[in-house]
């Protein structure tokens, strides 16, 4: 019985270092995540402003487009595609955003098993019809283990990403949609809702769609005074198409990375309550162990003093 105490005891003590140490995680993780929902909602007010700027631009083009007709409507219709990198699609790249450590809940099982629907879904499994771009250890990790085609990893995005270590990246994924590497790329990541929900999502980055003019109001179009475009629309567009794919994909990093710090919160939290309770548990299971000791201990003793009347 005393060494089956002592077991209890080191469990007890056990536990509550580990508790003590998922508890310090969270807190961690929940500064992080104060942090970046911050540097986040001030990076949406510049993301949105953009894509207004983009779709404006877009707007002026596909106007100019119906005032001209015959071939030289063909030839400006194959300008602004060639300006949005629009081309027959034969491959698709898919930046896959995971972590780089576990300790982080279901985050990356979701994103993997989500992706793998979705690849199952367009392209039934022929490896040949798509590569991979994989941002964080996890996702590259699995997908080179199952023989998939990556065509770039980058690992070791910062708790907070900055601006200047993305542009790397979005350079990468540009450069191979130019060679040919793929011909559309999405981005697949969490969506942060809030600090215990997340969604799943697919956006496009490249061939950026004509859909970006969707909600600009046409019939004022040409009253408006808020954009003024020197040299032209098309020159524009060449120097604000890159900065535009930068944004997407500097914002969906800052999207993914948020879900993560919630998931990795929301997973510590929730281990340093089943820490709290196994402790629960094994404080009763030990207070019993040691009152059946104690009653032993003095029905023994009361045992030998009546054998000895």
């Amino acid at each position: 019985m005393a060494e089956s105490l002592m077991d209890i005891k080191r469990r007890i003590a056990s536990t509550k270092k580990t508790g003590q140490i998922t508890h310090a995680m969270q807190m961690v993780s929940g500064a992080k995540l104060t942090q970046i929902e911050k540097k986040s909602n001030s990076y949406l007010l510049y993301e949105k402003r953009l894509q207004e700027t983009m779709g404006h631009l877009v707007a002026n083009k596909i106007i100019s487009l119906y005032q001209n007709s015959g071939v030289e409507q063909s030839q400006d219709i194959m300008s602004l595609d060639h300006l949005l990198k629009k081309r027959p699609i034969k491959k698709t790249g898919y930046i896959i955003v995971t972590s780089d450590r576990g300790l982080v809940g279901s985050y990356n099982s979701t994103i993997i098993k989500a992706t793998l629907d979705l690849l199952e879904k367009n392209h039934h499994g022929d490896k040949s019809k798509f590569t991979i771009i994989a941002v964080g250890g996890t996702g590259a990790d699995f997908f080179k283990k199952r023989g998939c085609n990556i065509a770039y990893e980058y690992r070791g995005v910062e708790d907070v990403p900055q601006f200047e270590t993305i542009k790397k990246l979005v350079k990468t994924c540009v450069e191979l949609f130019d060679a040919g590497a793929f011909d559309q790329l999405y981005i697949c990541h969490n969506h942060h809702v809030n600090s215990l929900t997340s969604t799943f999502t697919v956006d496009e980055l490249l061939p950026i769609s004509r859909d970006v003019a969707d909600d600009v109001d046409y019939e004022n179009l040409d009253n408006s005074n808020k954009y003024i475009i020197d040299p032209s629309v098309e020159v524009v567009l060449q120097k604000l198409v890159p900065q535009y794919v930068e944004s997407l994909v500097f914002g969906s990093i800052m999207d993914a990375k948020t879900a993560e710090h919630a998931a990795s919160m929301t997973a510590m939290r929730t281990a340093t309550d089943n820490a709290d309770d196994l402790i629960s548990n094994l404080s009763l299971k030990y207070n019993r162990a040691r009152q059946e000791q104690i009653t032993t201990e003095i029905t023994e003793i009361i045992g030998g003093a009546s054998a000895l009347e």
